[in-house]
């Protein structure tokens, strides 16, 4: 039983490490769409 949990460890540890190398390394693609929207005076308070 010992054995399962350091493995279940081991492969929680080894995928939170590849998924943080896999976000540091990934190139992410700005955003293509342009978006310009006028924001009424009502929606702020003064």
């Amino acid at each position: 039983m010992a054995k399962l949990a350091g493995g279940l460890l081991a492969l929680l540890l080894l995928a939170t490490l590849g998924g943080g190398v896999y976000l540091a390394t990934f190139d992410i693609p700005a955003p293509v769409v342009e978006r310009n929207t006028v924001l009424d005076d009502d929606r702020f308070p003064r």
